[in-house]
C-alpha cells in the first residue's frame, strides 16, 4: 500500500480549537488541514446507485464523507461540542461506544458520555438522494449547558480552497462542483462561518455570514430540546444540495432508515453462499465489500475508506489518495470473496474494471488509480498484472475479445518483463518475489489455457515453456542455503540478485535500516501453495514456516499474528504515536493470519484454519471492521491507526470463511495445480 507522509490528527485539531477565545474576524486562509483517524469504526452507504454518498464514522465522530465517488472525501469531521460555563468539549474527546444496530444493514449508532452528558447519533443514507441523515438525541445532566454542532467540510478531497456562508437557516460550503448543505428539523439557535483556528469562543463567537477560499468551519448552536435530526446533503451546487437536505428531512429519518436497511437486507438473501449463514462477522464483510464499489464507475472498489495516519499537511490540496483507491490485487482478493458468497455479478464488473479501464495499452496495469481510471503511483508490480488473468479463468471470461485485447496483451507483458518485478507485493522493492512468481506462473498456466481455447498453439506454448522454466528456479532465485535461521534453507522475502545464498545488502523502506538479505523473511512464499505451484507438504515449505514462526509471529489473547516482515518500518513509531515515515515499527497484519489460516485448510488441518478464522474475527473492532494493523505490544490484538476497515482483511475473512465450509480453497486455479502438484518432482533441486 501507499506509505504516508503522517503529522497531528484530526482530533489533536480540533482540541486546539479550544485553547484562546477571540472576537476578531478569523485570519484567512486557516490552520493546516489533516484528515482524521483512519480506524473507522463504521462505514455505512445505500445499495442505491442513485445515492452517491458514503460516510465513514471513528472516535465517536462522523469522519470522511465521500461524494460523488467513493474516492472523493468532502468532509473532515461533523460532531458535537457540549459546553458547560466556559468550559467546551468536542465528542471526539468524550467516552464513545459504537453499536451495529442491524447485523443486516451497515447501521450503526454512536453514543458518547461524560459525567454532564450523553449524545447518541444514529446515521443512515437516504437511498435516494445523497444526503447522510443523524438521528441525534442529547441527555444533559446539567442545568446552563450548550451544544453546538461542528462540521469542518474538505471538499474535492482538500482542506483548503472552500468557501462557506449561511442561507437562511442553512449552513452552505462550496468549492467548484461539490457543495454540501447542513439543516436542522429544529433548526438553529444560531449560526456561523469561519477559518479553522486555535481559538475559537463556542460560547461567545460572532456571527460571521461569509467566508471565501480557505480551510472553513461552520459552527452551529443546537435550540434546547433533547432530540434532533441533521441532514449533510450534497450536489453539483449549492441549490442542489440544499434541495437534497430539505427533501431527504422531509421524507424523514425513520422512513429513509427503513428503505436503507431494506436494501441491505435483499442483498444478503440474494447471496447464494450464505444462505443459513448467522455469522455477523461474515454479512459485515460482506457488505463493507459491496459499500466500497463506486456507482458511477461500476467495478472500481476501494482498497480503504481511509488515509492511514491522517495524510500530513498534503490534506491541504487534493493530491492525497490515501487507501480510496484501486489496486488490481485487491481488486483479485475482493473478487475472489464475491464468487465465495456467490456475487458473481460484483466479480465480473470488478474484472470489466480492470481490463476494460484500469489497463495499459502495453498489457500491464497501474500501480493503483483513482475510480474514473486516473494513474496514482507509478510503481509496477507484477502480481498486479497476473492476477487479473487468474480470475478471468475462474469467471470463465474466454470470450474471444476479453483474450485478444486483454488477456494475451498481460501474458505477454509477463513473458517481456519478468520474472522479475519493479515491487513486490508490499509495494516496496525490486527483484525476484516468491509471491509474485507464484503469481506470474499461474497466471501464464491460466494465458495457456485461453490460448489453447482459441487455437494460439504458439502462444500457449510461450506461455507454458515461460512458466515451466521460472518454476524450476524459484528456489534456486529465492531459497537461501545459507541463512542465519534454523537450518538455514528457507525462502526470503525477496532477493534482488536473484542469488540468495551472496550477502547482498537490503535497504528496508522507511527508514527501517539495512540488513543481510538472508535476514529478511516474510511469509508470502505461501502464494506458492494457494496459487497451486507448490504444495502444502513442500519440505521447503515446512521449513520456511519455522523461520517464520520463530521471527515474525507473536501471539494475541485471541490467536496468532504475523508481520509482514522482520524489521518491517511501516506503522506507529514505537511510543504509538502515529507514523512519520522514518521511525514507524511494523505491527501484525490482520489479513496474514487469514493467509496461513488458507494454508492450513491445504495442507489438511482445518482445526487450525478455525482457529485462524477466530483470531480474524477478534481482530475486527466493535463496528466488526478488520483492519490492516493490529498491535503487537500493549492493547495487543486491537486496531492501530492503520487503514480500517480493508478490504484486503475483510475479503480475506470471507474467503477463509467459506473455504472452511468446503474444506479447500475453491480460488486455487485446478489448472496449476494439475500441472504443479501432479508429477512427482526431485526434491534436490529445489534450494539449488
Amino acid at each position: 500500500m501507499h506509505l504516508l507522509s503522517i503529522f497531528v490528527s484530526a482530533a489533536l485539531v480540533c482540541h486546539a480549537l479550544l485553547a484562546k477565545p477571540t472576537k476578531e474576524m478569523p485570519a484567512a486562509p486557516g490552520i493546516d488541514a489533516h484528515w482524521p483517524s483512519a480506524a473507522k469504526d463504521g462505514f455505512g452507504t445505500s445499495t442505491s446507485l442513485q445515492s452517491k454518498v458514503w460516510f465513514t464514522l471513528a472516535n465517536g465522530a462522523l469522519t470522511e464523507v465521500f461524494y460523488p465517488t467513493v474516492d472523493m472525501p468532502n468532509t473532515q469531521t461533523l460532531q458535537f461540542v457540549f459546553c458547560k460555563g466556559g468550559t467546551c468539549q468536542f465528542e471526539e474527546e468524550m467516552s464513545h461506544s459504537l453499536r451495529v444496530l442491524d447485523d443486516r444493514s451497515l447501521s450503526f449508532q454512536q453514543i458518547n458520555t461524560t459525567p454532564a452528558v450523553t449524545i447518541t447519533k444514529t446515521y443512515t443514507t437516504d437511498p435516494a438522494r445523497p444526503t447522510v441523515l443523524i438521528d441525534v438525541a442529547v441527555n444533559s445532566r446539567v442545568s446552563n449547558s450548550s451544544v453546538f454542532l461542528f462540521y469542518d467540510p474538505s471538499l474535492k478531497n482538500s482542506g483548503m480552497h472552500d468557501s462557506a456562508w449561511t442561507e437562511g437557516a442553512a449552513l452552505i460550503a462550496s468549492e467548484a462542483d461539490v457543495s454540501t448543505a447542513l439543516i436542522s428539523n429544529v433548526g438553529f439557535a444560531s449560526i456561523t462561518n469561519t477559518f479553522a483556528r486555535k481559538d475559537i469562543d463556542f460560547t461567545s463567537i460572532p456571527r460571521i455570514d461569509h467566508v471565501e477560499n480557505g480551510n472553513v468551519v461552520q459552527i452551529a448552536k443546537i435550540p434546547s430540546t433533547s432530540k434532533l435530526t441533521i441532514a449533510l446533503a450534497f450536489g453539483a451546487s449549492p441549490s442542489e444540495a440544499l434541495t437534497n437536505a430539505r427533501s431527504s428531512l422531509r421524507k424523514g429519518f425513520v422512513s429513509c432508515q427503513r428503505q436503507y436497511s431494506t436494501g441491505w437486507h435483499a442483498y444478503l438473501r440474494s447471496l447464494p453462499g450464505l444462505r443459513g449463514r448467522t455469522e455477523s462477522q461474515l454479512k459485515m464483510a460482506a457488505m463493507v465489500l459491496k459499500g466500497l464499489e463506486d456507482k458511477t464507475h461500476r467495478g472500481a472498489i476501494i482498497a480503504s475508506p481511509s488515509t492511514p495516519w491522517g495524510g500530513g499537511p498534503n490534506a491541504n490540496e487534493p493530491t492525497v489518495s490515501g487507501y480510496h483507491a484501486v489496486w488490481s490485487r485487491d481488486v483479485y482478493h475482493i473478487a475472489t470473496a464475491f464468487m465465495a458468497i456467490g456475487d458473481r455479478a460484483a466479480a465480473n464488473r470488478a474484472l470489466n474494471y480492470l481490463f476494460q479501464v484500469q489497463q495499459l495499452p502495453d498489457g500491464s496495469f497501474p500501480q493503483n488509480t483513482w475510480v474514473d481510471g486516473r494513474k496514482i503511483g507509478g510503481g509496477l508490480q507484477m502480481d498486479q498484472v497476473a492476477l487479473p488473468i487468474v480470475l478471468a479463468l475462474q469467471l470463465n471470461r474466454g470470450d474471444r475479445e476479453t483474450w485478444l485485447r486483454h488477456i494475451k496483451p498481460a501474458a505477454d507483458f509477463i513473458v517481456a518483463r519478468g520474472p522479475i518485478t519493479e515491487q513486490d507485493r508490499w509495494e516496496e522493492k525490486k527483484g525476484y518475489s516468491p509471491s509474485t512468481l507464484a503469481a506470474e506462473i499461474a497466471g501464464l498456466v491460466c494465458a495457456a489455457e485461453f490460448a489453447r481455447m482459441h487455437a494460439d498453439g504458439e502462444s500457449a506454448n510461450r506461455y507454458l515453456q515461460t512458466a515451466d522454466e521460472w518454476e524450476k528456479n524459484i528456489e534456486r532465485w529465492t531459497a537461501t542455503n545459507d541463512g542465519p535461521f534454523e537450518s538455514g534453507n528457507y525462502f526470503l522475502r525477496l532477493t534482488e540478485s536473484g542469488d540468495p545464498n551472496h550477502a547482498d545488502e537490503m535497504e528496508i523502506n522507511s527508514g527501517g535500516g539495512k540488513y543481510d538479505h538472508r535476514s529478511i523473511v516474510d511469509m508470502s512464499f505461501l502464494e506458492l501453495v494457494r496459487l497451486g505451484v507448490r504444495a502444502a507438504d513442500d519440505p521447503l515449505i515446512s521449513k520456511s514456516l519455522e523461520v517464520v514462526d520463530s521471527k515474525i509471529r507473536r501471539s494475541t489473547p485471541f490467536g496468532p499474528g504475523w508481520y509482514r516482515y522482520n524489521h518491517d518500518a511501516y506503522g506507529e513509531r514505537a511510543n504509538g504515536l502515529a507514523y512519520d515515515g522514518r521511525t514507524g515499527i511494523g505491527r501484525l497484519w490482520a489479513l496474514l493470519t487469514g493467509e496461513r489460516g488458507e494454508f492450513e485448510l491445504a495442507a489438511g488441518r482445518a482445526d487450525r484454519a478455525r482457529s485462524m478464522l477466530k483470531a480474524m474475527s477478534a481482530f475486527a473492532n466493535d463496528g466488526l471492521m478488520i483492519p490492516e494493523q493490529v498491535w503487537d505490544r500493549g492493547k495487543i490484538g486491537s486496531g492501530t491507526g492503520s487503514a480500517t476497515p480493508l478490504a484486503w482483511s475483510m475479503a480475506q475473512f470471507i474467503r477463509l470463511t467459506m473455504n472452511i465450509s468446503q474444506n479447500k480453497n475453491s480460488e486455487t486455479p485446478a489448472i496449476v495445480a494439475s500441472r504443479y502438484l501432479q508429477k512427482p518432482r526431485k526434491r534436490d533441486d529445489r534450494s539449488q
